[in-house]
């Protein structure tokens, strides 16, 4: 992903597939913390919070402030 904006259409895209996900049949605490492997949740949250930091990351860059 290039942009800032980038990343939060595809953070955006990504929350509103797990919400139609939860709305359709429901999401567990272990479908989500501990997916099995070739699930839709498998990789969820590590992509999701990897992509959230480099948004922070930019964000700080963008401001010259530190975290």
């Amino acid at each position: 992903m290039s942009s800032k904006q980038d990343k939060i259409k595809k953070m955006l895209e990504m929350q509103k597939k797990f919400i139609e996900m939860d709305r359709a049949h429901g999401i567990t605490a272990e479908e989500y913390f501990t997916p099995e492997s070739g699930a839709e949740l498998d990789g969820y949250r590590q992509e999701y919070s990897k992509i959230a930091m480099e948004v922070v990351d930019e964000a700080h860059t963008e401001k010259g402030s530190h975290r």
